[in-house]
């Protein structure tokens, strides 16, 4: 705990010598809107480096995020805001508000019941700060990647009754979405609008089924990226040149590809 606190004092001297008037320039220059975007990319490097179960780079990834937050927290010091201090602060004070049955005296049986208590106290927060929710949407951050966005409004939505009683509902309103796309494909026509329903009604089977929609694109995603590097080395195995084979000899070699994953090559 002592060195934890050491270094982390460390992190705070060493942003706020960057950010002095004979500090570095970059830093310096930066404002939290300008370092916004690194934000976003250093969260879902920590996200990869979880999903690739690799220790040193989840540290590494870690470290980068938090300079993120100590960074930010420098800038609203600077401006008068808050400080780095308020920012644990607070953190500290509501996870001890709302794990009573932790460090008080209530009583709550399962996961479940904590979940609820959860919400029921941030509800009373919420109502004693001036900022009650007018919707049950209300507080869901509109920058969220899409899939996350899509599940975050399906959660709040549900929580209120505004739901399917079982997976049967958005599996039928995925056969449906399907149809209009493909006819709507089919025919030349505008297809943004009814491409972006049949995603969205595929969030909401994968909430049901405890599946996250975010993490199981990203799988395939690495999935086809693996593969397609492997299809790319037996083409140069064999002489060949992927951008000069036909797609039915790459596809042959995808097939090839899938066929040594089942073997365990």
């Amino acid at each position: 705990m002592d060195e934890a606190r050491e270094q982390f004092a460390r992190l705070i001297g060493i942003m706020e010598r960057l950010r002095a008037p004979d500090g570095c320039p970059w830093d310096r220059e930066q404002t939290p809107s300008s370092i916004r975007r690194q934000l976003v990319e250093e969260t879902f490097e920590v996200v990869e480096a979880i999903d690739e179960e690799d220790p040193e780079l989840l540290c590494e990834e870690l470290g980068d995020l938090l300079l993120h937050i100590v960074f930010q927290a420098q800038m609203a010091a600077e401006a008068g805001q808050f400080t780095i201090a308020d920012v644990v602060r607070a953190i500290n004070e509501k996870l001890i508000r709302r794990h009573p049955h932790v460090f008080s005296e209530a009583r709550v049986d399962d996961a479940t019941g904590v979940i609820e208590q959860w919400d029921a106290i941030k509800a009373a927060e919420k109502a004693g700060s001036g900022r009650e929710r007018q919707s049950a949407l209300d507080g869901i951050p509109g920058d969220l990647p899409a899939l996350a966005l899509s599940e975050s409004l399906q959660r709040r939505a549900a929580k209120v009754g505004f739901d399917w009683p079982d997976v049967r509902g958005p599996l039928e309103k995925i056969r449906e979405e399907a149809a209009e796309f493909a006819q709507e494909a089919e025919s030349g026509g505008a297809t943004e609008e009814e491409l972006g329903d049949l995603i969205f009604s595929i969030v909401n089977a994968s909430r049901f089924l405890g599946v996250s929609p975010e993490l199981a694109v990203r799988a395939s995603a690495r999935k086809f990226d693996r593969r397609f590097r492997e299809v790319e080395r037996l083409a140069r195995e064999r002489g060949r040149v992927p951008g000069e084979m036909t797609f039915e000899e790459l596809d042959a070699l995808w097939e090839r590809v899938k066929e040594l994953e089942a073997e365990g090559r």
